[in-house]
């Protein structure tokens, strides 16, 4: 990610008005415990930087990041990656943040960690792992960085500079959230990506990220050798090409002791073959796609796929008319993309992701009816699937069935509470029935999640208004209580930045 910063006089500005009241709002914690036979680098992060302000800081980052063109808000690249580092995470000490990961549309080899257990993996670096256990490894070894809190050990050891940073970062998040218009709430995401590499993390405390992550992925049944590959790749590619080296080497320096303790770690290990999931073949083919940046990109991914086509068989065959399906859907050549779907279908195991593909097309080809039948029975089979939820959904308002899609909506609001969309799906479906109250209602809900409280008041507002229920009005009037009490906080900080 591009390394965006605000200006020097607004960073000192930002520390001298905003830092004292956020290390006041840090309340000490203890440290998580650490795992056996690895460094203690102390504990001064837990009475400096709290658990609570780290996670305050990173949850207001990832609001910012859903504004950002490079975040990935896909359900099957998102619940894939979350899915993998809670596998490894559950390996973790007691006291680890929830884990969640996110995609980032960019092709360099990265992938970096944030405040608040919050990770963001580079489409390139998941296009250049060659099967699961090697992506597995580098999320084992951000995770190490969370479970260790590198993040706010090295906040606090270089305070002159990275403090300061995050001073005027959260002064950004401030002003975006009361003024749309303010033009550093832009800056937001590019600043939470550049935490990582300003912070420069120690060799000792890339060290403790591999032991930490080498012991997740070695409990979690991953194959140990995967971490070690792929560093292993990385670090001669970097060789050969210091003048630009990848990303990855860059913000996390790797060196021949590193390797040589992780070869070793792995061949006193058992070592699982275990092989890469199905999943896995299907959202490396869609991130490769999501990568390509023009039509011209797209077409070049498309040949690349259709040479493995002709030189692959068995899951990776499939998943490469996948990635060729979901190009010619990119450039509106629809009859290519089923093409390229029944080849992705012929001879191989249903998959979830190939089944919304199917749902795509035919939506796509503005066949409703069909759509509908297709996400009915791909729902029937994989109901822990967002993506394939969210696919019946849009069929079914695609269809006109909107009272069916509001009632199905409902359903997917209590299962995944985490989910906006769901709520901007269900503002739709309401409005199209003519539902104004709750209308206004479920937009407000999705642009608090998504960090937009002034439009969220308005809307509720606007609910309120009218609606002639007392019980609605009095759960709105609650909800508005409550925002309005967030944005009163948040406007205080922003005055006393401004003064």
């Amino acid at each position: 990610m591009p390394n965006r910063h605000l200006s020097a006089s607004l960073r000192r500005k930002a520390a001298a008005v905003l830092l004292p009241a956020l290390l006041s709002a840090a309340t000490p914690a203890l440290a998580p415990a650490q795992p056996v036979g690895l460094p203690d680098l102390g504990d001064s992060s837990a009475t400096e930087l709290s658990p609570r302000l780290e996670q305050r800081l990173g949850d207001a980052i990832i609001k910012e990041a859903l504004r950002d063109p490079a975040f990935i808000d896909d359900p099957d690249v998102t619940q894939y990656l979350t899915d993998i580092a809670q596998q490894l995470s559950a390996q973790a000490p007691a006291g680890t943040p929830t884990i969640r990961v996110f995609g980032v549309r960019d092709p360099s080899i990265n992938a970096f960690a944030m405040p608040g257990g919050y990770i963001g993996v580079h489409t390139g670096l998941v296009v250049a792992a060659r099967n699961e256990s090697e992506l597995a490894g580098v999320l084992a070894h951000e995770i190490g960085h969370v479970v260790q809190r590198h993040i706010a050990r090295g906040l606090v050891q270089q305070k002159q500079d990275s403090l300061i940073m995050v001073a005027a970062l959260l002064a950004a998040l401030v002003a975006s959230r009361g003024n749309s218009q303010v033009p550093e709430a832009a800056l937001a995401f590019g600043q939470a990506a550049a935490i990582n590499s300003q912070l420069g993390f120690s060799r000792e405390a890339e060290r403790e990220a591999d032991r930490t992550g080498f012991q997740m992925l070695e409990r979690a049944g991953f194959n140990v050798n995967g971490m070690a590959s792929f560093f292993g790749r990385l670090m001669q590619a970097s060789g050969l090409n210091e003048s630009t080296g990848q990303a990855f080497t860059r913000t996390h320096p790797l060196s021949i002791e590193r390797m040589s303790d992780m070869q070793n770690r792995a061949r006193g290990a058992v070592v699982n073959d275990r092989p890469s999931s199905s999943a896995f073949y299907f959202v490396r083919a869609k991130m490769r796609i999501m990568q390509a940046a023009s039509s011209q990109d797209v077409r070049d991914t498309v040949r690349y796929f259709e040479s493995r086509i002709a030189e692959t068989d068995g899951i990776e065959r499939s998943a490469a008319y996948y990635g060729a399906a979901l190009g010619w859907m990119r450039l509106r050549e629809f009859d290519k993309a089923q093409e390229a779907y029944l080849g992705a279908t012929s001879g191989a195991r249903s998959h979830f992701m190939l089944e919304r593909l199917a749902i795509e097309i035919a939506l796509a080809r503005n066949d409703a009816a069909r759509a509908v039948e297709l996400a009915r029975s791909a729902y029937a089979r994989w109901p822990g699937q967002r993506g394939v939820a969210m696919a019946l959904a849009e069929s079914l308002q695609r269809a006109g069935r909107n009272q069916e899609a509001v009632e199905f909506l409902k359903e997917q609001m209590l299962k995944w509470g985490d989910e906006p969309r769901f709520h901007q799906m269900a503002a739709f479906s309401y409005s199209q029935l003519g539902n104004v109250v709750n209308e206004r209602r479920s937009m407000a809900e999705y642009y608090a999640m998504t960090g937009a409280l002034p439009a969220a008041v308005e809307l509720l507002q606007q609910a309120r208004s009218a609606s002639r229920d007392f019980y609605e009005q009095s759960q709105i009037d609650a909800k508005v209580r409550d925002l309005q009490r967030q944005l009163r906080e948040e406007r205080e900080l922003l005055k006393r930045f401004q003064s």
